[in-house]
């Protein structure tokens, strides 16, 4: 049987899940954007690492991911702050959450070509890959009000005032 290229959609997931760990690693060793992008299409995705084998990836789809949470992250990090409660700001959440968030929010402020419960649905999988079922409750939660704000014909809300 001949070998059958991945889903796009597949490809994608593979991208979220790289690109988050790639923010990561930004956030916690202070790596630079290039060097972080250029690591991870060069050695991580498609490969095998460790003994644990990386599925091939959407290269252009992660760059955009990346790219456009660094260039966006001020709004993103507003828009996500607005949610959480005062005791809790994006800065005190764990690195990883961090991450995630500031993905899915970057993807529904920017990637309107996605449907908003495909990109919600997503970043609830790759927080399931990282922490706690509470944790992907939360991430759940978040990114649902981000899209009721940004979104909300999409999302079956009436538009705010």
């Amino acid at each position: 049987m001949a070998d059958v290229a991945p889903k796009q959609a597949n490809k994608r997931g593979t991208a979220r899940l790289a690109a988050v760990q790639a923010l990561y690693q930004m956030d916690v060793a202070g790596s630079d954007i290039n060097d972080v992008i250029g690591s991870f299409q060069t050695f991580w995705m498609g490969r095998e690492v460790e003994g644990e084998t990386y599925l091939p990836a959407d290269h252009q789809f992660f760059r955009d991911i990346i790219q456009g949470v660094m260039r966006e992250q001020q709004r993103i990090d507003v828009a996500v702050d607005l949610i959480l409660t005062d005791t809790w700001p994006l800065r005190r959440i764990e690195a990883v959450l961090r991450a995630v968030l500031r993905a899915g929010a970057y993807e529904l402020f920017e990637r309107p070509d996605i449907p908003a419960r495909v990109i919600i649905a997503e970043y609830a999988d790759v927080a399931d890959a990282f922490v706690d079922r509470e944790e992907v409750g939360m991430v759940n939660a978040v990114l649902d009000r981000i899209a009721k704000r940004i979104r909300p014909a999409e999302m079956g809300e009436a538009p705010k005032a």
